[in-house]
């Protein structure tokens, strides 16, 4: 597997793992055709850790054209036992090189190593591909209707549900492996063919896929592509080529609205997850010590997470109290190098993302919001592009650092009256991936959480994460569902049949 140690010291360039350079395209680990690479540079050294294949539109279109025959052509589609023995090598294969895929992770990512013992990886990677498997002998792939008769003719007739086709998965670079595996999972378990599209900041834990699934597994040539490139038009060809049937997104909100449009014109299905800026509503008869002494949890892997609780909303009657609770917290905020254990927080994943969230923080500061903690560069921290943990208050839901979304450790917190005003403000913004309610009494938290426009809640301290559990967003944070029977529903087509029968005796 050419691995070598994690990483050498910070402040030197890293050896790192050497990741898979070639793409999975029509069965075979192949070059791009133009011979280009791009670098894959790790986020908390600035170094670079490798290269990896940087495909252009000819390699785009063959994969494209070898993902339609596969599908058209073999029994992928129709197989159910065949797919669920494929999917169960490739997670044989995963679990073999566990470890040396977290490394790779911590790398490209630059998420803290402790993350990859729960949603960067393991959490994942024990259901992503295991629940779906299994799924497929419980989906109600055919239901029966009652005979109906119609224009003279008697009908039996039933609904069957019938694999999408060629789909697009198009993934971050957040949380790269979590989210491909979970595309994966349920659009192979249906009998689609995929081309995965991988993020272009964190290529190698999509190729090492492909390379498992060419070595590893018995699933046909076609059936899985993995193409990385770093120019967005080539990636835009899945989204206009009347070949591809599905894309599957997630992502930002702003290239969602892109793929919709360009979409269009072939009337592609679309799974859209983008993003989001969720409400974490904290009432008043709350215990404000245990809840907000964990508020710098929303700096975990840089706040980089889309549907992380990062507008704070305190009641206007505890709301000094409730700044003073969090304060200490955010000050202590354990971060830095990723490889170390204790640090929860890594660096963002490029120096452009840096700046954006920088560019937010003052923006803030200048609408009048007031900086308690953190808001720059870390000066103890000379490479890698890290942003301090950051606490904002006096926030007015209006501000661009209330409605827009940071994807920085940047925790902003709003003051409210009452519930009504509470859910007021957490619906008074663009996106409704999710939201927290937090109360001395279950049923108030409840009660304010179903008025929230948004595809999740926690309702003190739920978690609601698991490969049999829909996720998705209201408004702009995106269309369709990722996992569950939702998710994996919507890599499906219906087909009604019906068949004549003989008319009754008289």
């Amino acid at each position: 597997c050419r691995e070598k140690k994690l990483m050498t010291d910070q402040n030197d360039t890293p050896a790192g793992p050497t990741g898979e350079t070639r793409m999975l395209i029509d069965g075979e680990l192949v070059p791009a055709a133009s011979g280009k690479q791009f670098d894959n540079v790790n986020p908390a050294t600035e170094g670079v850790l490798g290269q990896v294949a940087d495909a252009g539109h000819e390699d785009m279109d063959r994969a494209i054209g070898s993902a339609r025959r596969a599908f058209d052509e073999t029994g992928w589609a129709t197989d159910k036992k065949f797919r669920q023995r494929c999917l169960a090598q490739l997670q044989d294969a995963l679990e073999e090189e566990h470890e040396l895929l977290r490394a790779e992770l911590v790398a490209e990512v630059g998420t803290p190593v402790l993350l990859t013992y729960g949603p960067q990886l393991d959490a994942p990677l024990a259901e992503g591909l295991t629940w779906p498997a299994r799924f497929i002998d419980e989906f109600p792939w055919e239901r029966d209707l009652p005979e109906g008769t119609a224009f003279g003719t008697r009908s039996w007739r039933k609904v069957v549900k019938e694999a999408a086709g060629v789909v697009a998965a198009i993934v971050p670079w957040n949380y790269p492996f979590e989210v491909t595996i979970n595309k994966l999972g349920q659009a192979l378990a249906t009998g689609n063919s995929v081309i995965l599209k991988a993020a272009p900041l964190t290529p190698w834990n999509a190729t090492r896929i492909g390379r498992l699934v060419a070595e590893k597994t018995d699933i046909p040539a076609g059936i899985l592509q993995v193409v990385t490139t770093s120019d967005n038009t080539v990636a835009e060809d899945l989204v206009t080529d009347p070949r591809v049937d599905l894309v599957s997104f997630t992502g930002s909100t702003a290239v969602g609205r892109r793929i919709m449009e360009k979409g269009a014109p072939t009337l592609k299905r679309l799974f859209l997850e983008l993003g989001g800026k969720s409400a974490d509503i904290v009432l008043e008869d709350a215990d404000f010590a245990a809840k907000l002494s964990m508020a710098w949890t929303v700096c975990v892997h840089g706040g980089q997470g889309c549907v992380m609780l990062t507008r704070m909303l305190l009641p206007r009657s505890r709301y000094d109290e409730g700044i003073a609770a969090m304060e200490e917290g955010f000050r202590t905020m354990a971060y830095g190098d990723p490889t170390d254990a204790s640090n929860l927080q890594g660096p963002q994943i490029s120096a452009v993302q840096r700046q954006r969230v920088l560019d937010l923080i003052e923006s803030g500061v200048d609408e009048g919001a007031r900086v308690v903690v953190g808001g720059g560069r870390p000066a103890h921290l000379d490479k890698g592009f890290y942003v301090e943990p950051t606490l904002i208050a006096d926030v007015d839901n209006s501000m661009r650092i209330a409605q827009e979304e940071i994807f920085g450790p940047v925790l902003v917190v709003v003051p409210f009256e009452d519930d009504d005003d509470a859910v007021r403000i957490a619906n008074e913004n663009q996106y409704g991936l999710g939201c927290g309610v937090t109360s001395g009494s279950e049923e108030r938290a409840l009660s304010v959480a179903r008025r929230i426009r948004a595809g999740t809640a926690s309702v003190n301290g739920g978690v609601w994460y698991g490969a049999d559990a829909p996720f998705g967003g209201y408004k702009a944070s995106g269309v369709g569902r990722q996992n569950g029977l939702e998710g994996f529903e919507q890599y499906t087509e219906t087909k009604t049949i019906a068949g004549g029968l003989p008319p009754l005796s008289q």
